[in-house]
């Protein structure tokens, strides 16, 4: 295990603790187990750190730092770097599966490539002035109220959230020449005006002909990310680019890890203005999330890209996401890391999209409309006279609906089989006019009302007796009753 550089004065004492906690939460996305997670943000930290020091600059210290990412992205690139370092020496054995593809794969080449062909985020990112570049992290990725963004980098809370929306504008100005500067094709070069016209105005209409071309374009998709200021889809443009594989997932650890240390929400927030401001920075970090992701998540499948369901490499569905917020940070040194919960490794955090009048925690657990308990019930005590329901049921589906808003919902579904499974498919109906989107831990179908979710090639065997689960986000237009009809390879299953 490395050794943990020593703090040089009460700054880095207190910057260190902020960013040893991203550092740990990252680490830990990108690993299978707690020790192996620690091992990596151990060795991480130290070089982000000694990197940072090299540059002779104070790890935190006033002015303009040209070319350069933030304190908190420039040591989650550490953390990505010396995960490829471990799998090129052939020692990646406690990475996550799905994120050793992605190391092996032309999206992870991109980061070391050539600078004019990386990430559009990234290129824009690392143009800003310092100060603006933290500005917008902070606020942004690590979802921290504004009050806590400018004590943290000396602004005036009265004025931060003038600053912050300048500095979108600034970050937006980057990622436009960041975009002309990138190598284009003449198809590409042909549409680099007209989407900067419809991203630059937000009741503008995307044309039929540029939505096929974002689709299949990835530098563009990114670009048209970048661009889009307005439905709150820059916190996911930002994470995607900067930090590349579980970008998406670990903006989601973040925003909860800081509702729970800050305890937003909660009667003791005291400022004027916070307590709006803190509810809306949620809401903008959730509908960011949902909205990057429909509009570059069919690039995403094919080029592994971004977490986003659809493949067997895809790394959304390698995010070990928890579903629980990482520990906060103590005034200790980094050595001292946050404990980890245990969770099933198929249980994971996606990005979810509320109305605005929705509470910022929404979870509840799922329960049958009426309709679908009558049906079911009466399914279980006489099952229709088919070729597969003429038996008892050997499985049992479980519907849990963790997140609603108003025109999405993010659902999991765990399935206990009697019987020894080397392959899997989980059919049901959706009677609402659902639309299935992204998943993780499956690769999902939809025909109509059908759905179908079949297994990756990590968790297809299932022993007898055993179960696996799922997720997926969704969209819905008013009714979002639970799906019915249950079929697992053909069979019915009955509805727990």
């Amino acid at each position: 295990m490395s050794d943990l550089p020593t703090p040089q004065d009460a700054d880095e004492t207190a910057l260190f603790s902020e960013c040893w906690d991203a550092v740990l939460s990252y680490a830990d996305l990108c690993t299978a187990g707690s020790m192996t997670a620690r091992r990596l943000a151990d060795e991480a930290f130290t070089l982000g750190v000694r990197r940072l020091r090299a540059e002779g600059t104070a790890v935190r210290g006033p002015g303009r730092r040209p070319a350069r990412l933030p304190v908190v992205p420039e040591l989650l690139t550490a953390v990505r770097e010396t995960a490829a370092v471990w799998e090129g020496e052939g020692q990646g054995q406690g990475l996550d599966p799905d994120l050793r593809l992605w190391l092996n794969s032309d999206a992870a080449a991109r980061y070391a490539g050539p600078p004019l062909t990386r990430p559009v985020a990234l290129r824009g990112l690392r143009d800003m002035p310092e100060a603006d570049a933290s500005l917008l992290w902070l606020a942004e990725v690590e979802a921290l109220p504004l009050s806590v963004v400018a004590r943290r980098l000396g602004l005036d809370p009265q004025t931060v959230g003038t600053e912050l929306e300048q500095v979108r504008v600034l970050f937006r100005e980057r990622c436009h020449r960041a975009h002309r500067d990138t190598p284009l094709d003449a198809e590409c070069r042909s549409y680099a005006r007209l989407l900067d016209a419809v991203t630059r105005s937000p009741g503008a209409e995307e044309p039929e002909d540029l939505s096929r071309h974002l689709a299949t374009c990835v530098p563009c998709a990114e670009a048209a990310a970048c661009l889009r200021l307005t439905g709150g889809a820059l916190p996911a443009a930002l994470a995607g680019g900067v930090v590349g594989w579980g970008g998406l997932a670990y903006l989601e650890r973040r925003r909860r890890a800081a509702e729970v240390r800050l305890g937003a929400g909660g009667p003791g927030r005291t400022g004027p203005g916070d307590p709006d401001r803190d509810a809306s920075r949620g809401r903008v970090v959730r509908g960011g999330l949902l909205a990057a992701a429909g509009l570059i998540s069919v690039v995403a499948l094919g080029a592994s890209l971004m977490p986003f369901g659809g493949s067997d490499g895809d790394e959304g569905a390698a995010a070990h996401d928890d579903q629980r917020p990482v520990a906060a940070p103590s005034a200790a040194r980094p050595g001292h890391a946050p404990s980890r919960s245990a969770a099933p490794a198929t249980t994971r955090t996606v990005p979810v999209s509320p109305s605005p009048s929705t509470p910022k925690t929404r979870t509840r657990h799922a329960t049958p409309s009426p309709r679908h308990r009558s049906t079911a019930s009466a399914s279980a005590a006489a099952p229709a006279p088919t070729a597969t329901s003429s038996h008892a049921p050997t499985c049992q589906v479980a519907y849990h609906l963790d997140d609603q808003w108003s025109d999405g919902f993010q659902a999991t579904l765990t399935v206990t089989t009697d019987d020894a499974l080397a392959d899997w498919r989980l059919a049901w109906t959706f009677d609402d006019g659902q639309r299935i989107g992204q998943t993780w831990d499956a690769t999902s179908h939809q025909s109509g009302s059908q759905v179908t979710a079949s297994a990756k090639s990590y968790n297809k065997s299932v022993a007898a007796h055993g179960s696996f689960a799922f997720g997926f986000v969704g969209t819905h237009d008013g009714a979002n009753d639970d799906p019915r009809a249950f079929t697992l390879n053909g069979e019915r299953c009955a509805v727990k």
